[in-house]
């Protein structure tokens, strides 16, 4: 018996094939087409592995990158807000090509008075403008920002031949440098540091009118070698003030003058640190260097009062250190309090620091270098060991950025000290994300002029991680119901993941929320945490102090995890489609041992003979409960256990279950994502039971799918994803019975058909 209903079973499959091959060659016939299913392959979108790159998404045997190390004075006028500075750049080309000319970066030059950035940017009036950017955009009187280079001569003093184009400098040379080849040449330069808070900079001072004071973050304040790789040759695209940088690896070497007054700290090992501070705030610091429980206050709020009083007309410089760091930057101030913490990482102990001026307190001294320490501890375990041997936090107005070991963030109480949990939690967030950036991209080393969401988006990501391991509960901001507003949207103002970020409309969700998003919802609903934390430390591992592509990524979350996810990433990431899964409807199903009209009009399609399938049982369906209703035990309940009784023993039926009812739950998809489907089932005495079909399931159908399933008791309720793991744009169709309650993308359609 079992071997004839395996037959049946197998001859109804092939005729079903046979019926669908018929149905597809007639459309084909009508109308050719290219393959459209949502789970082809992402052949044709990534780049052909090769031997730097390869098909698992690891650096191949002839991966390469290039060096650039830096030795700088740079002089810090406080009285005028400049920057001066000279360098010696030593290029190392790694590269098997021979190069007839270098592309350094002049990021400074996007404020130029001149710049051709400001013609691209279009739009009316802003919300609101500062007095001071009022006059500078509108009454003649532009921000005279931009390097302006002394010179560029190499070694021996003769001058080198360099065209400037906007944000980018070529440096013709005298030879062609050769495969394996270093060469070393010098700029002096000099720029007018804008007022960040006034111009929304991402680097440059804020002034405090009530003291007279300057704070100073500063960033891309030197020429900047370009990359060089195997992707791209030379990085020519412009700043233009969204897209970060794509920076290569290198060695520091900077002194800088300051005041003798400041407080200041930065990227890599401030090698005569004793000598800038006095012997009390030195005691303190070696305090804080095995404080591993709270932080140590090293410069105390009474004594940057005390400096705020009169600015020293002398001046002291600072020498600081780096190894295999990407970028440098700094803070500075006479204003600056100063707080460290010890933090165990692996083997070694990293100082959380904290530099901030009285208007952050009480809310920095509280909560800023805990959260640093917490931030290091949480993007450890998710990736790796945070190598570097401190990481800064720099309290700035309407700032979040990042550098090698320091960042900049916002979070300022009022004037009397008060804030609200809004600003407290914003401080906290913004905090995490800007630690979280020395994993992206200071040492996973992305393009981020190129592809915004590969830093910010996975950083967000892992910062969603790091929230909830600070404070259990924290609002973080990348849940995948937080970007169902954004998603289901003016499809006109949204752009997929995979663009050039200068390109995009919204950069916010587009480059930071939708990709945490879509990684948290591959490591809670498609992968597991199981698989998904290997594969994401896999490719954080495999590409420290690298120069990842997206590709790479793709590549090695597939490989490492040994999950196809190519329809996933072509859905999320390459296209602007969204979710939206539902439930058609449910129909009831009782047992028969009468050939169904299905069977039927099969047998007869096919010349069967009918007797053959004598002997087996039918489902049919008896009644369709759209909306609840009534639902009918099986009426037939002696012809299923003779049936039983025929066909396996009685050790075998104990087994079984005392089945009643049978369903066929209608599921559908308005939406053009496919994402898994997650049911939760609520039966009539109150108990649920979760179902999860894979993403799959939608291969051969994109709209509708039905599954079929037998319980022993009767169905109260359906809820799709429950738990708003998966960004389903319309709740509306989530549910069974309908809920009347209306979903903001119902609302949304409305509106817009108005």
């Amino acid at each position: 018996m079992k071997k004839i209903t395996l037959w049946i079973v197998a001859l109804s499959v092939f005729a079903i094939g046979n019926a669908q091959n018929e149905t597809n060659t007639a459309v084909e016939q009508q109308q050719g087409h290219y393959n459209l299913s949502k789970f082809r392959q992402l052949k044709q979108e990534l780049a052909t592995p090769n031997s730097y790159r390869t098909a698992s998404g690891a650096p191949g045997h002839e991966y390469y990158q290039q060096k650039a190390d830096y030795k700088m004075d740079i002089v810090l006028d406080d009285e005028n807000q400049r920057i001066y500075g000279e360098e010696t750049i030593t290029y190392y080309n790694n590269s098997p090509d021979d190069l007839d000319y270098l592309w350094v970066q002049l990021d400074q030059n996007v404020r130029a008075a001149d710049a051709k950035t400001n013609d691209v940017k279009a739009g009316g009036p802003s919300n609101y403008y500062n007095p001071k950017k009022f006059t500078e955009e509108f009454l003649g009187k532009p921000f005279d920002g931009g390097f302006k280079i002394d010179f560029v001569k190499d070694l021996k003093g003769e001058d080198m031949t360099y065209t400037i184009n906007g944000t980018m400098m070529r440096i013709d040379l005298p030879s062609e440098l050769k495969s394996g080849e270093k060469t070393s040449f010098n700029i002096k330069w000099w720029y007018n540091i804008p007022n960040h808070v006034v111009d929304r900079a991402r680097s440059g001072f804020e002034h405090f009118e009530k003291d007279g004071n300057n704070t100073y973050i500063i960033a891309q304040f030197f020429p900047r070698m370009a990359v060089y790789n195997d992707v791209e040759g030379w990085q020519n695209l412009q700043f233009l003030g969204r897209g970060e940088f794509a920076l290569v690896f290198g060695d520091y070497e900077v002194n800088i003058t300051t005041p003798a007054d400041h407080v200041l700290d930065g990227t890599g090992h401030i090698l005569n640190r004793k000598e800038m501070l006095t012997k009390k705030q030195w005691k303190r610091y070696q305090e804080a260097l095995t404080s591993y429980d709270e932080p140590v206050v090293i410069v105390t709020q009474e004594e940057a009062v005390e400096n705020e009083k009169q600015a020293s007309n002398k001046t002291k410089t600072w020498r600081l250190k780096a190894e295999n760091v990407r970028d440098f930057a700094f803070a500075t101030s006479r204003k600056y309090i100063l707080d460290g913490q010890a933090v165990k990482i692996g083997d070694s102990t990293v100082m959380a620091i904290s530099l901030y001026p009285k208007e952050g307190n009480p809310l920095w001294e509280e909560y800023s270098t805990r959260v640093v320490a917490s931030t290091l501890e949480s993007y450890s375990r998710q990736m790796f060991d945070y190598p570097y041997h401190k990481a800064i936090s720099v309290h700035a107005k309407q700032i979040g950025m990042e550098y090698p070991m320091i960042c900049f963030n916002f979070g300022r109480p009022k004037p009397d000290g008060t804030y609200s949990e809004r600003t407290r939690t914003g401080m906290i967030g913004v905090i995490i994300h800007e630690v979280g950036h020395n994993w992206f991209p200071m040492i996973v080393n992305s393009d981020e002029r190129q592809w915004g969401w590969m830093d910010e988006g996975l950083n967000s990501f892992a910062q969603l991680l790091a929230e909830q391991d600070f404070e259990p509960g924290f609002p973080s901001r990348s849940f995948p119901d937080k970007v169902v507003d954004y998603m289901g949207g003016d499809q006109s103002r949204i752009s997929p993941i995979m663009t050039q970020h200068d390109n995009v409309y919204q950069s916010g969700p587009n480059a930071y929320s939708k990709p945490a998003a879509g990684l948290y919802m591959l490591r809670e609903v498609i992968l597991g945490h199981e698989l998904f934390d290997k594969a994401f430390k896999t490719y954080a591992q495999r590409w420290r102090f690298k120069h990842p592509t997206p590709a790479d990524f793709f590549r090695t979350m597939e490989d490492a995890s040994g999950t196809d996810l190519d329809w996933f990433w072509r859905g999320w990431f390459f296209t602007t489609d969204y979710n939206d899964i539902g439930i058609k409807g449910i129909n009831q199903y009782r047992v028969s041992d009468e050939p169904t009209e299905q069977m039927k009009e099969l047998v007869s399609r096919y010349d069967l003979n009918m007797e053959d399938y004598a002997g087996n049982l039918y489902l049919e369906k008896i009644e369709s409960i759209d909306e609840m209703g009534a639902q009918t035990p099986v009426q037939n309940i002696t012809l299923l256990n003779e049936y039983l009784a025929d066909n396996f023993s009685e050790k075998e039926r104990e087994s079984l279950k005392d089945t009643k009812y049978f369903y066929e739950i209608v599921f559908e998809k308005p939406g053009g994502l496919v994402m898994p489907i997650l049911a939760e089932i609520t039966y009539e005495d109150g108990t649920k039971e979760n179902k999860y079909y894979p993403a799959e399931i939608w291969r051969f159908n994109d709209k509708e799918i039905k599954k079929v399933f037998a319980s022993e008791k009767p169905i109260a309720s359906i809820a799709i994803d429950p738990k708003k793991l998966t960004a389903d744009v319309n709740l509306e169709n989530n549910s069974w019975p309908r809920e009347k309650e209306e979903s903001k993308f119902e609302a949304f359609k409305k509106e817009i058909a108005k």
